[in-house]
């Protein structure tokens, strides 16, 4: 707090009151609010980002090599999350449309990502034939080990599907010399959106140069249950058409069955499970129309 004062002083900033919510200290000043948080070392993407016309960050007041970041404070306004999901999207969009950029395309990333693919595949087939072999073996069932076994099949189906996937994408980045990359957030979450008199991305810490998809696989990640992601790709692409083998990347990545940790009780492993299958089968849903019946 002592650090945070000294560079309020600095800026003849007068606090009164100060609010700790997360990583970051909201301050009432006679100046209005702002936000104080430890120095964002990624400050030169906003650089990059004004000199494409992406203005949509709330400011940074004070100089760049100070140990906290003073942010100008917005006020987040109360609409239906649907709807502030979609102006999210729509907003991302704006961010790789603005931020594209080709380059030479280094077959290294490629065949480093299609090898994690691999190696992930190969070690959750792995563990999950163990974990089903040892919950045959007892005579009788947990709640959560019936729900695991009456829904195995569905995650040796997902793997299947990416380790078929994964081929197929491979041949096509093969061909490719050049790599289409934007500015990623990194971070996307309906939490770092803000909309008030424009819309605004908060929390850039991890942002970075890389395929857009990537931005896709987080949000999804974060929300896969909260919203309807069929709609919101589409919205997505209306303004930002995915290629060929950046959508089947995507679908690749979010595909992958997650690991089952069995390190809680019944009830809540039995929960974790029922999530988990939930989350196969709306990801099932989101990728089917773009297969046909033979293709699956």
């Amino acid at each position: 707090m002592k650090q945070i004062n000294e560079i309020l002083k600095k800026y003849e900033i007068k606090p009164h009151r100060y609010t700790t919510t997360g990583k970051a200290t909201i301050v009432d000043t006679q100046m209005g609010r702002f936000v104080v948080k430890k120095n964002n070392k990624n400050k030169k993407i906003f650089d990059y980002l004004k000199s494409r016309s992406f203005n949509y960050y709330p400011k940074i007041v004070n100089e760049e090599n100070e140990d906290y970041d003073i942010i100008e404070y917005i006020e987040d306004i109360d609409y239906p999350n649907e709807q502030k999901m979609l102006d999210l999207i729509s907003l991302v969009s704006l961010l790789h449309n603005k931020t594209t950029h080709y380059k030479e395309v280094d077959f290294a990333d490629y065949k480093q990502i299609y090898e994690d693919i691999k190696n992930n595949i190969d070690y959750l087939n792995s563990y999950y034939t163990d974990i089903i072999t040892l919950i045959d073996t007892h005579v009788y069932m947990s709640p959560s080990e019936y729900l695991l076994a009456r829904n195995i099949s569905r995650i040796f189906n997902a793997l299947n599907f990416c380790t078929y996937e994964v081929e197929n994408w491979y041949e096509l980045v093969k061909e490719k010399t050049k790599q289409r990359v934007v500015v990623l957030h990194n971070n996307l979450d309906l939490s770092h959106f803000l909309k008030n008199d424009s819309s605004y991305l908060i929390s850039w810490d991890k942002s970075r140069i890389g395929i857009p998809i990537f931005d896709l696989y987080i949000l999804y990640k974060h929300h896969a249950l909260d919203y309807d992601f069929s709609e919101i790709l589409k919205y997505y692409e209306q303004s930002y058409p995915l290629q060929k083998d950046e959508r089947k990347l995507l679908f690749i990545l979010i595909a992958l069955p997650d690991k089952l940790d069995f390190d809680k009780s019944v009830y809540e492993m039995t929960r974790e499970i029922g999530k988990k299958m939930d989350l196969l089968f709306k990801t099932e849903n989101l990728i089917s129309p773009y297969y046909t019946k033979q293709d699956i």
